[in-house]
C-alpha cells in the first residue's frame, strides 16, 4: 500500500529533527550548565543582590530590585572563569563539579540612613541599625564622585568609594 504526498513531510519532519539535534548539540552545554546556576548567578551587569546568610562557602543571596535597602551590592562585571576584581569590589562564585559555573564582581549599594554588618569572611549585610552586629550606618551617600574627603571627618568614623559609577559612602557610629 503506498501513501502519496508522505515522502516530503517524512523529510520535513526528518529535517526539524536534525535541526534540532544540531542546535541542541549546539547550545546544549550551556543550557545544562545556565540551568544549574541559581538566580543570583543568571544575574546581569546593573543588577542587585541581597545577601541573606553569608558564608566563606555557602552564601545564601537573591536578586532583589536595586531601590531596596536589602540590594547590599550592585553586579559591576560577570565571568565564566575566576577572575581578580578591582579591590573595592567584592566576588561571588559559584561552582558544580569543582568547576567555575558563575563568577561575578559586586560593588557595594549601600543605602543612606542604612545599617551594616561587615565581616571578612562573608562580606556586607543589611541589618537593623539597633542590631549588636552592626557594624557601621551609612550617613551619607554621593553618587557621581569617589572622594572621602567629601565625608565630614568629625562624625565619619570612616568611608568606602566605588571607582564605577563613581560613588561615595560616608559611613558613622551605627546607634
Amino acid at each position: 500500500m503506498k501513501f502519496t504526498g508522505t515522502r516530503p513531510l517524512l523529510r520535513l519532519v526528518l529535517a526539524l529533527v536534525a535541526v534540532a539535534v544540531a542546535a541542541l548539540a549546539v547550545t546544549g552545554c550551556s543550557m545544562v550548565k545556565d540551568a544549574s546556576k541559581s538566580d543570583t548567578a543568571k544575574s546581569k551587569v546593573g543588577d542587585c543582590i541581597n545577601v541573606i546568610e553569608g558564608s566563606m562557602v555557602d552564601s545564601k543571596t537573591e536578586p532583589v530590585d536595586c531601590s531596596s535597602e536589602q540590594a547590599v551590592y550592585k553586579v559591576a562585571q560577570i565571568f565564566d572563569t575566576k577572575t581578580d576584581c578591582k579591590e573595592e569590589q567584592t566576588s561571588y562564585e559559584e561552582t558544580l563539579n569543582g568547576g567555575t559555573t558563575a563568577f561575578l564582581c559586586l560593588t557595594p549599594n549601600f543605602k543612606e540612613g542604612a545599617c551594616y554588618n561587615e565581616s571578612q569572611t562573608t562580606g556586607y549585610k543589611n541589618v537593623a541599625c539597633t542590631a549588636p552586629e552592626a557594624s557601621f550606618k551609612v550617613t551619607k551617600r554621593i553618587d557621581g564622585q569617589a572622594d572621602e574627603f567629601l565625608c565630614d571627618a568629625t562624625t565619619s568614623i570612616g568611608f568606602r568609594t566605588v571607582s564605577d559609577p563613581k560613588t561615595t559612602f560616608c559611613l558613622g557610629n551605627p546607634k
